[in-house]
This record gives structure tokens, C-alpha cells and sequence, in this order.
């Protein structure tokens, strides 16, 4: 069966992109408890490509499925996991990256949504927090996804982040969205 296409966010409204997040289902991974099978000989980059064997998976739809079965473990270890089967994922950095931004309204009315590189559309709010952390090589902000999974945030839609942040002169360098407010400075 044929994936969809994915949607051009800016011919979107909120409301449809709502509604297409709460159409898409997710297979319960949560709640699948198989014996660990092995090691799926499969890496996620930091940047977002996957790999099989060292080679890049160059099938979109492949990576859009694999994504749907990847769960995070309680130890932070990242698994692709069936009904069936559990395999072990290398996972460089984040699983996803966000690629895309949408913004409506300013300041406490912004909504943020972004498009992950899995296709996945997320709305920055209390449940998908926006989140920077300092690394040795700077500040990266993560976007909360599921279950512990997050993406980063790719450079170019940092930066515009940033701009729409500084634009609104606040007393923090930071977003609204959804309902709440999310520090880009790195700060507390």
C-alpha cells in the first residue's frame, strides 16, 4: 500500500494541520513486549539519515515506516520494535529533525507546528515541548515528539525561530505556542 504524499504546510491552515496530526494513527509500540531479537545493523545520523549497513536508506517511504515502529527505551536506548521482534537502532543524536515551521498568531496566541523529516507534523505546546540545550558545539533546541523521542531542530528553522523571537521584543528570548512559553536563550 502506497504511502501518502506530504502536505505542503504553507497552503495549510491550523485546523487542517490539526487535523491531519490526529488522523495519523501510530502502531501502539508502547505496548509491544517481545524478546529482544538482535541488532537491526540500522543508524540514525545526526542529521537525520538513515542507515542500513553503513549505506543510506534512499527510500523515503521505508524511513516514514521505520519510524512509525522506533520506541525509546527506559535507559535511553533507542529500538525499531513489531508485535514480534526487537531490534536495537544506533542513534547518533535525536531520530528526528525538524525540517519545516509554520507559524499563526503572535506572541500568547503563536502556534508553532513543525514537519520532522519522517513526514510527522508536531505542535510545540505542553505535551510536544521546545527544549535548548548547550553541547560542547552550542546550543541545540530539541522538539519533544512521542515517548520520549525528539527531534532536533534543523539549523535554518532555528534561526527563523530565533528572528520571529526577536521580533517580538519580550522580556525573554523565547515563543509562545500553543499556551506555552518556551526560552530559545538556553536559560532556565
Amino acid at each position: 500500500m502506497p504511502m501518502e504524499p506530504l502536505p505542503d504546510l504553507s497552503t495549510l491552515s491550523l485546523a487542517d494541520i490539526a487535523r491531519l496530526a490526529a488522523e495519523k494513527r501510530l502502531p501502539p509500540v508502547e505496548s509491544w513486549n517481545p524478546d529482544h531479537c538482535g541488532d537491526s545493523e540500522m543508524r540514525i545520523a545526526r542529521d537525520g539519515t538513515w542507515y542500513h549497513q553503513g549505506s543510506p536508506i534512499g527510500r523515503e517511504t521505508m524511513v516514514r515506516l521505520f519510524s512509525t515502529i522506533l520506541r525509546r527505551e527506559p535507559d535511553g536506548s533507542h529500538i525499531l520494535v513489531t508485535p514480534v521482534e526487537k531490534l536495537d537502532i544506533a542513534v547518533d543524536d535525536a531520530p528526528f529533525v525538524a525540517v519545516e515551521l509554520k507559524t499563526e498568531g503572535e506572541g500568547r496566541e503563536r502556534t508553532l507546528v513543525f514537519r520532522l523529516n519522517s513526514g510527522d507534523i508536531v505542535t510545540a505546546g505542553p505535551e510536544h515541548e521546545l527544549t535548548v540545550r548547550e553541547t560542547p558545539d552550542g546550543p541545540h533546541p530539541y522538539l519533544h515528539v512521542r515517548g520520549g523521542l525528539e527531534a532536533l531542530v534543523g539549523r535554518s528553522v532555528y534561526y527563523e525561530m530565533m528572528n520571529i523571537a526577536l521580533d517580538e521584543d519580550g522580556d525573554r528570548i523565547g515563543l509562545w505556542s500553543d499556551g506555552a512559553f518556551f526560552p530559545l536563550d538556553g536559560g532556565a
